[in-house]
C-alpha cells in the first residue's frame, strides 16, 4: 500500500471513529425513547375482555370530544398522570392509550417503573374503535 492509500485509510478511520463518538455523546444527552410497542389488537382485546382499566392519557380537551366509556383521564403531558396512577392498584390490568400510541408507549414505560406488572400500550383512540370498543361521545358544554 503507497503513502496516499496509508494517509486516505488513517483519515478514514479517524472519521469514522469521530462519527461513532459523535454518536454516543447525543445517545448519552438525549432521553431514551419509550419501549411500550403497542400491543396486538388480540393482546388488547384480551385484557379489555378480562376487565383490564382504561386510561386515557390525552388532554383533557382530547377526552372531552370522544373517549372510551368508563376511560380513566390521567393527562400525560399536562401533569395529572402522576396523581391519578398514584392510588391505582399495582397488579391490576390496564390499557392504556391516547391519539397515537406515542404517549400511552411513554405512560407505560412510566407505569412499569413505578411497580405495575400488568399494562399494555392500546395505541390511539382508533385502534381501539376499531376493536370494537364503546366511545363515550362529546358533551356539548
Amino acid at each position: 500500500m503507497g503513502g496516499r492509500n496509508r494517509v486516505v485509510v488513517v483519515v478514514a478511520a479517524v472519521v469514522l471513529a469521530l462519527a461513532a463518538v459523535a454518536v454516543g455523546v447525543v445517545a448519552l444527552t438525549r432521553e431514551d425513547p419509550p419501549t411500550s410497542a403497542i400491543a396486538t389488537a388480540e393482546v388488547v382485546r384480551e385484557q379489555l375482555d378480562d376487565g383490564a382499566t382504561v386510561i386515557d392519557v390525552r388532554t383533557p380537551e382530547e377526552y372531552d370530544a370522544g373517549h372510551v366509556v368508563d376511560a380513566v383521564p390521567a393527562d400525560l403531558e399536562g401533569g395529572d398522570f402522576d396523581g391519578v396512577v398514584a392510588d391505582l392498584p399495582r397488579e391490576a390490568a390496564y390499557v392504556v392509550y391516547c391519539a397515537s400510541g406515542r404517549r400511552a408507549a411513554v405512560a407505560v414505560d412510566r407505569m412499569i417503573e413505578a411497580g405495575f406488572t400488568d399494562v399494555v400500550n392500546g395505541g390511539g383512540l382508533e385502534d381501539l374503535t376499531a376493536l370494537g370498543v364503546p366511545l363515550e361521545e362529546p358533551t356539548d358544554d
